[in-house]
């Protein structure tokens, strides 16, 4: 009986010795975009201009809006790298152009989200651009009236008398809601501006400004000068 006993002992802890030697599997590396949601955030009008002109209100869902939009919980690095993200259809890159508009002509594709710089050679530099929210889109012809490096932002008198809590004058900088640079259309208050929310490349967000990444408007701006056509469609 007491042989039995110990080989039901001696097997009973082989077993278990041998369970404790096996390797544990691995734990399985989260995947960031695992905390999507899959539902978009609300849209707060793609920006602080946008969030302050509707009057703090929230915007409805842009139907073209990103679907990586960064999610609430996120560890610090992935909302971070998030930030940098973009629909790599909207990625600056040379096209073929074959229209009517001379080299050195800038066309806003609205529709599209693009905005075309023609070249001499039956080319364009095509850049992926943020557009006007529905009620505040437009078309016509513009020329570039001025340019600014990091541009101060004030307030127009509209905005003001709505939100008189709003400061009149916010210095340039990296938080500036205009961005790395802005090219001034007419006599107009709108304008192509830097962004620093890559993510809203390729929607309809603004308030009718054209917005680019930081990186495109900077290099828009070298390629263009006070007095270039503007056709916006």
């Amino acid at each position: 009986m007491q042989r039995i006993v110990l080989t039901a002992l001696l097997a009973s802890a082989l077993g278990t010795g041998a369970a404790l030697a096996a390797p544990l599997s691995p734990p399985e590396t989260p995947d960031p975009r695992a905390s999507y949601r899959t539902q978009p955030l609300p849209n707060l009008g793609g920006g602080f201009i946008e969030f302050l002109f509707n009057g703090g209100r929230m915007a409805p869902p842009d139907p073209y809006a990103p679907s990586y939009q960064a999610a609430r919980g996120d560890r610090p690095e992935w909302a971070e790298a998030r930030r940098n993200e973009m629909d790599p259809r909207y990625q600056r890159q040379m096209v073929a152009y074959d229209g009517p508009e001379k080299a050195g002509t800038v066309i806003i594709d609205t529709p599209q989200r693009f905005l075309y710089l023609v070249q001499a050679d039956g080319h364009a530099m095509r850049y992926g651009i943020g557009v006007g929210r529905q009620g505040f889109t437009w078309a016509g012809v513009k020329e570039i009236s001025s340019k600014r490096e990091w541009p101060d932002w004030t307030p127009p008198d509209e905005m003001l008398k709505r939100r008189p809590d709003l400061p009149h004058h916010m210095a340039g900088g990296p938080e500036n809601p205009l961005g790395a640079r802005a090219l001034y259309l007419g006599s107009s208050l709108y304008r192509i501006h830097g962004s620093n929310e890559p993510w809203t490349i390729g929607t309809a967000v603004s308030s009718g400004c054209i917005r680019m990444r930081n990186e495109d408007v900077i290099d828009l701006y070298g390629r263009v000068h006070v007095g270039t056509k503007v056709v916006v469609i």
